[in-house]
């Protein structure tokens, strides 16, 4: 029996002692956990307040005596104390007055949520206050975000601006992809058309279509181009001397087809102060006019207004101010509508846009434009009451001085002049032009008033006489003055009309029209006609355009690995009997000039070709050591037209630039130029 009492005593003994450890075990791991909890708990208040601290606004914890428990480190650096002093101070220590117990119970009546405005030393402020409360819903605490205004709103702008750029952008290439798809659409398509019309006037209509709306495409790729040497930065000027009404004279030539197309009137007014040449870049000066121009047509209804007026502003320092405005009787522009009208990706509206087209660029490039030239644009306008945009130019004077427009061998006291319009603004323009020829000019607004003035006064040297007049019109009138008896046997018929010569020259003609004048009308056009009306050849020669057989026995080495852009040149310079060679590439172009250098007169040379580029072919042309290759003129001939890609050209050692699309007149004058010795 005592040994089983024994073995028994043996097991409980083991078991207690089993028991013990594992009861120790127990309150080891309980140790263990709860030092693992607080550790966890330590750093996950570590971390809330290291994320705390790192948001810039003021966050701070109050108890329910409105005295800190908490502060994150913005307040710690605005009081510049530490926060171990500032914790167990109440509230009011900051110098805000938002924390108080009338203010909390407001809080708790409004479901533990209240929002306060306050300034301190006159720092606008937003305060954002909620209760604590703990599981039971007693109420703890208060947690306080205190935010700067004034930063919040910048924020706010900042990225309202970033929200609507965003959309700009979008609309932008929305807006692009319909401009450049709508003539692509119709180049496609009249390109089809023509291939398969029989009749000749068909495939010319087609030919017309297919030219408006490349011009129109062009356009479009130049804007796109513009804005991004804008944003670039590398958007220059290339200042040069030009004739400012020659220059007028190419702007209106350009916009003057769409103008006849909506039966619009179309004037101008060059201010006789203004010098004859100028100093500046003439070709950044028209595309500014031409866009105005451009949209003033498109935003006038048809048989609206559109005026073109010059401004000489005076002189100072060397540089001349010129103001010029165009005004339309358009449909206007809103107030709201005209703050974003100069910036980039911007259009009055989304409608106006789907309605009338266009990229929305040309006005900001027209103002980057304007201020480069030393001035500013501007815009007055109401809806439904049209618009006048002006903007301000500077310009040094250019070397050639004021002339009078008449040549030297007329008599003027022996030229009398009868202009007749129904347009009173046409014909106070003649007496001006009259009076600065110093001329005698009489006018008459309609076909009778005219035959009277003639029967009171005799025959007149020179009638301008309006095409389009009520009553009585211009071809009526011309069939009565030249039936008159009397008066001087070289009596002169010069008809004046919007519309293209050819549309009217037969009837004109056979009713005795000598000349020509096409509005809007400029002093310098009708100097000249005056001049060659009276028998005396003008002092400055227009170029001639005949251009056939002008460069019989000179040949030309055209380098282009594009098939169609070597037709087009070959096509083009055809009538000058101008011999062209080709090469595909710049490595055959270096090989075949090495093996005839004599044979050549010019190179024109593509900037992008396969196997050996343009610059590379210039170079190695340019360092053989046989005649002419110092000498030959290159000329590159490229899309690549910005400011850097022609300094690139002449550093590699070509002479000169075209661009592409190729200018027919421009290619001209370069084969002029280097052909003519």
């Amino acid at each position: 029996m005592l040994p089983y009492i024994t073995g028994c005593m043996g097991v409980l003994l083991i078991l207690s002692v089993a028991a013990l450890l594992l009861m120790y075990q127990k309150k080891t791991k309980l140790a263990k956990t709860l030092k693992e909890e607080r550790d966890s708990h330590r750093k996950k208040v570590y971390w809330l307040e290291s994320i705390l601290d790192a948001i810039p606004f003021f966050i701070s914890v109050t108890d329910t005596d409105m005295k800190w428990t908490f502060i994150n480190a913005a307040i710690e650096y605005s009081l510049g104390e530490n926060r171990e002093e500032l914790i167990g101070k109440h509230c009011s220590y900051w110098g805000f007055g938002h924390c108080n117990t009338d203010e909390c119970t407001i809080m708790r009546a409004r479901r533990g949520f209240k929002r306060t405005y306050f300034s301190q030393e006159d720092l606008p402020y937003q305060a954002d206050v909620r209760i604590l409360k703990d599981l039971k819903g007693a109420t703890i605490g208060y947690l306080t975000l205190v935010q700067d205004i004034t930063k919040l709103e910048q924020i706010t702008r900042q990225q309202a601006e970033a929200e609507a750029a965003v959309r700009a952008k979008s609309a932008f290439l929305a807006n692009m992809s319909h401009e450049m798809r709508t003539p692509m659409n119709a180049i496609i398509g009249m390109t089809m058309i023509g291939k398969s019309a029989a009749a000749v006037e068909r495939k010319d209509y087609c030919f017309t279509k297919i030219e408006d709306a490349s011009t129109h495409l062009l356009g479009v790729i130049n804007d796109i181009l513009d804005m991004s040497k804008i944003e670039a930065g590398k958007f220059e000027l290339s200042p040069d001397e030009f004739n400012f009404e020659k220059m007028i004279q190419r702007v209106v030539n350009v916009v003057n087809f769409r103008v006849d197309e909506k039966r619009q009137k179309l004037t101008v007014h060059i201010d006789n102060d203004i010098p004859p040449t100028l100093i500046a870049d003439d070709q950044r000066l028209a595309q500014v006019i031409i866009n105005l121009l451009g949209n003033a047509v498109k935003f006038t209804p048809e048989r609206g207004s559109i005026s073109l007026d010059t401004r000489f502003l005076g002189e100072e320092d060397g540089l001349c101010a010129i103001e010029i405005a165009v005004s339309d009787t358009g449909i206007g522009i809103s107030a709201e509508q005209q703050k974003n009208l100069f910036n980039l990706f911007q259009q009055a509206e989304a409608d106006t846009a789907r309605r009338f087209g266009g990229t929305g660029l040309g006005l900001a490039i027209s103002r980057n434009i304007v201020e480069m030239m030393g001035g500013k644009i501007g815009v007055k306008s109401d809806p439904g009451k049209g618009s006048v945009f002006t903007f301000t130019i500077q310009a040094k004077k250019g070397a050639q001085t004021r002339q009078r427009l008449l040549a030297d061998g007329i008599n003027r006291d022996n030229v009398r002049i009868l202009a007749v319009d129904d347009d009173p603004d046409i014909l106070t323009y003649f007496k001006n032009i009259a009076r600065q020829f110093g001329v005698f000019c009489d006018t008459a607004s309609s076909g009778a008033e005219a035959l009277k003035l003639v029967e009171q006064n005799g025959s007149y040297n020179i009638y301008f006489v309006d095409w389009k007049m009520p009553g009585m019109d211009g071809i009526a009138l011309t069939r009565e003055l030249k039936a008159q008896p009397s008066g001087p046997e070289n009596s002169v018929a010069i008809m004046i009309s919007a519309v293209e010569w050819n549309v009217i020259e037969g009837e004109a003609r056979e009713a005795g029209i000598n000349r020509f004048l096409p509005k809007p009308l400029f002093p310098s056009t009708i100097a000249d006609l005056i001049d060659n009306c009276l028998g005396v050849e003008h002092r400055v020669k227009e170029r001639k355009l005949e251009v056939a057989g002008i460069f019989a026995g000179r040949r030309i080495l055209l380098a282009e690995d594009v098939e169609i852009n070597r037709e087009i040149v070959i096509t083009l310079l055809e009538p000058t009997q101008l011999e062209i060679d080709c090469a595909e590439n710049g490595m055959e172009a270096v090989r075949k000039f090495s093996e005839a250098p004599d044979r050549y007169d010019l190179i024109f040379m593509d900037v992008q070709m396969p196997e050996m580029d343009g610059y590379q072919a210039t170079r190695r042309i340019r360092a053989m050591d046989i005649p002419n290759a110092k000498t030959i003129p290159i000329i590159a001939m490229t899309a690549n037209v910005f400011r850097e890609d022609v300094e690139k050209c002449i550093n590699a050692g070509m002479n000169n630039h075209v661009g592409k699309p190729i200018d027919f007149e421009e290619v001209l004058d370069k084969l002029r130029f280097y052909l003519s010795s």
